[in-house]
């Protein structure tokens, strides 16, 4: 029998390693252009805690505490401790570490400890629980396994000790933070750190930046999670153009709110501020009153989120005006045009809207000089380093102002599914195009507007619904909150639409007649309409604001069977 995680059941050795199955380019001819680099962003971290030991680096607050601060020189000597007991418990170069963290100091630490030494970062969402996460634990064959004690009310702790009950090659859990007395299995990591001899070979441990640097796993708007591969070079190229496009600079300071384990966050609240020497403020629980405290105390200048949070946000922010905030990128879901003039009337900011996904990062966004409005009407122009296309289904080109599918070519493009080369060659062609899954249309100054997932669409008597077009004329209705758009089998048409809504006050909630209404005076087809209306407490939505639709399908798939009335009501789960 071999020794637990030495072997598999079989008692052949594990192989631990994520590779690259397939780089988006020739290295050498990215790198003469300008787009990849021969460092990393750990070369990059350090390089910073030399030159410039005394800036803050990190401030990290949970709930209500008071925030912990970090100088540069001080989180580096974390970082070492860290990477020094990854080392201690056996992890080796291109082996991925796993980390379901919040927004903590210690996701930062961890990732940055794996970069030290060649380790493969595995940000795990929090949202996710135990089959979720042993799925992802298995499927890399993870050593480490790094979680909260407790955080909002789920225990962590524990669940890691049952996941490592059952997944053979899962050999440490570690807890950071306060940890449970007397848990099994369970260690915590600040301890491990505080007694560990700093190892003398980490410099020799560097990877190299064309080698996995993060592996992770999408977070579910199909519901079939798979795990993206970047290297430390695809993550730079899909980052940096973010920020030139709205000219930050190293004396910017970034509040991070949006979860670090989601591309999102861990592209702009872990990689750009180590990258360029910047300051990052660390939320882990969202809250719009506090997260004002945050940018006023710290002088936060710049923060990425989605719509939803972002009218929380002007909300809270006609209370407490802020003064530091000057731009605000927005992703995750269209913006609502009465969102833009909010967010420069109560919070002070000019709304850049930015477009990308897990498999590419950034790919578009709006400039600084557009008309401000054009971040509601557009998903904005490509990215430099990246090529985008609309094209038919056989990949030949479509001109300007038809939808298609939305393709993308470049710098930033995943190197790899983990254990999945067959579903890589399937999304890329011959020609380096991936297809994103996404339908968009792109206008004569090249700027795309997405339309829709491709799984999303609604095919009505053979005739495609423009779902984002509906559902951001229906948003505008005073009665409703929040709204999706879905299809729902039809024996006769094959799909009709239907309006899952959230009502802006649930006594008075608006009828199907209501919303009809509502797209007649707005001049759209009548085919278009919904012809159900399902009323909701609320959307289900991954943890960066995305509607979950393949739920909210599942939950309308018979309202079209026999005499089901025009409007239901979505119990809540």
């Amino acid at each position: 029998m071999a020794e637990r995680g030495q072997g598999d059941p079989l008692g052949g050795a594990v192989d631990r390693r994520v590779r690259a199955d397939r780089m988006p380019g020739d290295p050498a001819e990215l790198r003469g252009l300008g787009w990849w680099r021969d460092r990393t962003v750990v070369d990059d971290f350090l390089e910073h805690s030399a030159r410039q030991p005394g800036k803050t680096a990190v401030v990290s607050r949970r709930g209500d505490r008071n925030a912990e601060s970090f100088t540069y020189r001080e989180f580096a000597g974390i970082v070492d401790r860290f990477a020094s007991v990854l080392l201690e418990l056996g992890v080796r170069p291109g082996e991925a570490v796993s980390f379901q963290l919040p927004n903590w100091w210690q996701f930062a630490a961890v990732h940055l400890a794996c970069g030290r030494i060649g380790a493969v970062s595995n940000p795990v969402l929090p949202i996710l629980r135990s089959r979720e996460v042993a799925f992802i634990c298995d499927r890399l064959r993870s050593r480490v396994l790094i979680t909260p004690g407790t955080f909002r009310g789920h225990d962590y702790a524990a669940m890691a000790a049952g996941i490592a009950a059952s997944v053979g090659t899962l050999e440490h859990v570690l807890v950071a933070g306060e940890a449970p007395e007397g848990l099994p299995g369970t260690r915590r990591l600040e301890e491990l750190a505080a007694a560990v001899a700093v190892a003398p070979n980490l410099d020799a441990l560097r990877p190299s930046p064309d080698d996995p640097a993060q592996v992770g796993f999408t977070s579910g708007t199909t519901g079939e999670p798979k795990g993206v591969v970047h290297t430390w070079n695809t993550v730079y190229a899909g980052m940096r153009p973010s920020y030139e496009a709205a000219r930050l600079t190293p004396d910017d300071v970034l509040l991070a709110f949006s979860p670090l384990g989601h591309t999102v966050g861990f592209y702009y609240g872990v990689t750009m501020p180590f990258l360029y020497g910047m300051t990052v403020v660390y939320q882990d629980t969202w809250d719009p009153a506090a997260a004002l405290e945050l940018i006023a105390e710290h002088g936060v200048t710049w923060t990425m989120a989605a719509p939803t949070f972002l009218a929380d946000l002007c909300a809270a922010g006609s209370a407490r005006p802020v003064r530091s905030l000057s731009r605000i990128s927005c992703a995750g879901a269209p913006i609502p045009p009465d969102l833009v003039g909010r967010v420069r009337e109560r919070l002070g900011a000019r709304l850049l809207a930015v477009w990308g996904m897990t498999e590419v990062g950034a790919l578009s966004t709006t400039r600084l000089d557009d008309d401000p409005l054009r971040a509601a009407e557009s998903d904005g122009g490509p990215m430099p380093w990246n090529e985008l296309k609309i094209a038919d289904k056989t990949g030949r080109e479509l001109p300007h102002g038809q939808e298609g599918r939305l393709l993308a070519r470049g710098a930033s493009l995943l190197v790899g599914y983990h254990g999945r080369r067959d579903l890589l060659d399937a999304a890329i062609d011959a020609d380096g195009w991936f297809d994103t899954g996404d339908l968009a249309r792109m206008d004569d100054d090249g700027y795309i507007r997405i339309c829709g997932r491709t799984k999303d669409i609604v095919v009505r008597g053979g005739e495609n619904v423009p779902v984002v077009e509906v559902e951001g004329e229906l948003v505008r209705h005073p009665a409703i909150r929040d709204v999706a758009v879905v299809g729902a089998p039809d024996p006769r048409l094959g799909e009709r639409a239907v309006a899952v809504v959230v009502p802006a006050d649930p006594r008075q909630p608006p009828d199907l007649r209501d919303l009809q209404a509502h797209l007649r005076a707005a001049g759209m087809a009548t085919q278009f309409w919904p012809e159900h209306l399902v009323l909701a407490d609320s959307l289900p939505r991954t943890a960066t604001g995305k509607v979950q639709k393949f739920l909210l399908r599942a939950d309308v798939a018979g309202v079209f069977a026999g005499d089901t009335p025009k409007t239901t009501i979505l119990e809540p789960k």
